[in-house]
């Protein structure tokens, strides 16, 4: 019944696209209560399901599922329990990665494999309404570049699939959960952009375009500052959206926004930590 509770828990985070790590027990030595087999999912923080055998190897595993989730690179620790003063004495003497020495009497040593699990990048298109060729294209360029591409629109007329479309919010994105790595186009044109906006700022995103003239972006960027939202926030939202290449067509402007899309998500992926470690490897070389 563990099993299936498990897979369960697994199912429910993935289908509501959340970032988690699940962490298994895989050896142990000692008089450790852990057992291979032994497993957590840890989610924004904490621990949501399952054990690894007690508190004291649990409360140094979300360190490192942290660095995991960041990383996006799975790996294994060793978990050395010991008592306090071989504890501390161990820590000085044996500085070796991926080797963690907690103080405590429950002794043993366990290895844990680390699996981080993210869920596909999102790309979520705020329409207008009616028929858009700019927010077809992009749905179109969108599903090319992997992304999982959500439509909210109150009245779509699409004739390309997105991966998710929602029609029953109306503008009112409040119950909408954007994340950290969603990529938001706001394509509203006109004054529901402040809504939109106003809702995309308490979730600030990976990266967020506004198809607007300079004009009415300065005018929509006013009535925020009086609503409150952060100088920091306005300042993230790209507007003129897209990459300078001269755009006319629908299809031109859709490939310039793409492009821009594309050049802030390698710039995050350059700068994530295991990226960082290669091309510091690489220049010491």
């Amino acid at each position: 019944m563990e099993n299936y509770d498990f897979a369960s828990k697994i199912h429910e985070m993935s289908t509501k696209g959340e970032s988690f790590v699940v962490a298994t027990v895989v050896k142990t030595e000692g008089s450790s209560l852990a057992k291979p087999g032994f497993k957590v999912v840890v989610y924004d923080d904490s621990i949501i399901y399952g054990t690894l055998g007690g508190a004291c190897p649990e409360s140094v595993i979300l360190d490192e599922a942290r660095k995991v989730l960041d990383s996006g690179v799975p790996k294994s620790v060793k978990i050395h329990l010991e008592d306090a003063g071989k504890g501390i004495e161990a820590m000085i003497s044996r500085q070796v990665q991926d080797e963690i020495f907690v103080e405590t009497f429950c002794g043993g040593t366990i290895d844990v494999f680390l699996e981080p699990f993210k869920p596909f990048e999102r790309l979520i298109l705020i329409g207008q309404g009616g028929r858009d060729e700019v927010e077809e294209y992009l749905v179109l360029l969108g599903k090319k570049l992997d992304f999982r591409v959500t439509v909210i629109d109150h009245a779509p007329v699409l004739k390309e699939k997105p991966d998710e479309l929602i029609s029953n919010l109306d503008f009112d994105l409040k119950s909408f959960k954007f994340t950290k790595d969603d990529f938001v186009v706001i394509l509203t044109k006109g004054e529901r952009d402040i809504e939109a906006l106003e809702a995309v700022a308490k979730y600030p995103p990976a990266y967020i375009g506004l198809m607007a003239s300079r004009k009415r972006a300065a005018h929509d960027f006013e009535v925020l500052k009086g609503k409150g939202i952060s100088q920091k926030f306005l300042d993230s939202i790209n507007t003129p959206i897209g990459v300078e290449i001269g755009a006319i067509t629908p299809f031109e402007i859709a490939i310039s926004i793409s492009s821009q899309i594309t050049k802030v998500r390698r710039e995050r992926s350059s700068k994530s930590p295991s990226n960082t470690k290669k091309l510091e490897a690489k220049a010491n070389q």
